[in-house]
């Protein structure tokens, strides 16, 4: 196998693009569900792209059409400049992929096993084969257990195993489902580390997560994903900001009529009647004090500053505002 240009790229110098892409599922059932619409986005050579979104956004939707393993509704995609439908081939040659779960090991098998299966049919050379699996087994800290059966691993070490799979024919682009799921913090920040690694071997690395931090972590760029729609594509500190411009009051105890005077006070954006209590959003630092005030000089004992989970901020930036008492 020729040596890999990690840099290269395709037409119009992206690695991976899609255009207007979409996908609708469809069942007797539940005929026409939207899982993708009008989806586009550009991944340069070399970087690392993370598509941020909630479970069900249709993250995995998406890497399972630029991989090949699905088809699009509508839409184009390529990457390194050929078709994911009509280049198949072509593109299959050039990518890894790690897709969450625990499809794509065989348990009975050992880790080395595996490997020398999943080089055969990438048609690696049977002396590189042995070479890279050696190596993978190595960098990914499986070296020690590379002659057991997968059945005994772990969770954390099996979606290792997964990563070395999707490394064995050494691809220009990788794409990443939720690598980190299952691993605890010690495996997921060695994992981060490796992530980086490739990265700086001038690999495309196309990462899902619903995980912010994993995102800062590790990405130069996020597009922001929702109900199958982009919402957005900035840098991990753009994003940042726009999902921290929210402080949230829960409590306990406030009257209807003062969660409505509320709604009238500066920087107040949201007021939610909750089966516990009531959230207030507020969208500027200064009005978290004057509610706490509010709330307070009302007889309200039982008060707390959080932040909103991602998926609200999400709903928050397609537009979806009420007040619900």
């Amino acid at each position: 196998m020729a040596p890999t240009d990690y840099n290269a790229s395709g037409r119009d110098g992206w690695s991976v693009e899609a255009v207007g892409l979409g996908r609708v599922f469809g069942s007797k059932k539940r005929p026409n569900v939207v899982a993708l619409s009008d989806v586009s986005l550009h991944v340069g050579a070399g970087e690392v792209h993370g598509l941020l979104g909630p479970n069900g956004a249709g993250k995995t939707t998406l890497v399972k059409i630029l991989s090949t393993i699905l088809l699009p509704t509508s839409g184009s995609a390529r990457v390194m400049g050929y078709d994911v439908v009509t280049d198949t081939a072509a593109v299959r040659v050039l990518i890894g992929i790690v897709l969450g779960g625990e499809r794509g090991l065989y348990n009975r098998l050992t880790a080395r096993q595996n490997l020398s299966y999943w080089a055969a049919l990438y048609r690696v050379a049977p002396a590189d084969a042995r070479t890279r699996i050696a190596r993978l087994l190595e960098r990914f800290g499986l070296a020690d257990r590379a002659d057991d059966r997968v059945q005994t691993y772990s969770r954390g070490m099996r979606q290792r195993l997964h990563l070395a799979r999707g490394m064995i024919h050494d691809p220009s682009v990788l794409f990443l489902d939720e690598p980190s799921t299952g691993m605890d913090p010690v495996a997921a920040r060695e994992f981060r580390s490796i992530v980086r690694e490739l990265a700086a071997e001038g690999r495309t690395i196309f990462l899902t997560t619903h995980d912010m931090a994993e995102a800062e972590a590790l990405c130069d760029r996020v597009t922001l994903i929702d109900h199958g729609r982009v919402l957005a594509t900035e840098s991990p500190t753009v994003l940042s900001r726009r999902l921290s411009l929210y402080d949230r009051i829960e409590c306990v105890g406030a009257e209807a009529e003062v969660l409505k005077e509320l709604c009238s006070v500066s920087g107040v954006d949201l007021v939610t009647v909750t089966a516990e209590g009531a959230r207030i959003d507020v969208g500027a630092d200064a009005a978290v004090g004057d509610v706490m005030r509010r709330l307070v000089a009302a007889g309200v004992t039982s008060l707390r500053v959080t932040r909103p989970g991602l998926e609200e901020v999400y709903l928050r930036l397609v537009g979806e505002r009420g007040f619900e008492v």
